[in-house]
């Protein structure tokens, strides 16, 4: 698993950035990506991928503990479709 932190300390060390400095660009990319989501907005990454808003409708499930019907909630979440180059070096 690779962290912010992680992320952070790699992008300092090869941008001649203090630690702090390039944890602040690391936070302020996620929070512009996580700011597009909630207005709706897909923020395509080229050669990594695209984050885009899915809306999944109402459905009908089953409670698992007692096996009754219930209504499961429409609701959205963000979905990552990953760029074709990065889909091919992972099937290598």
């Amino acid at each position: 698993m690779t962290t912010t932190n992680e992320i952070a300390e790699k992008i300092a060390s090869g941008e001649n950035l203090t630690k702090a400095q390039a944890k602040a660009v690391v936070e302020y990319v996620f929070k512009a990506i996580a700011d597009a989501a909630v207005a709706g907005a897909e923020t395509s990454i080229p050669g990594f991928g695209k984050f885009k808003v899915k809306s999944t409708p109402e459905r009908e499930g089953r409670n698992p503990a007692t096996g009754e019907a219930m209504t499961i909630a429409a609701s959205k979440k963000l979905t990552f479709v990953p760029a074709k180059a990065i889909k091919d070096s992972l099937n290598a």
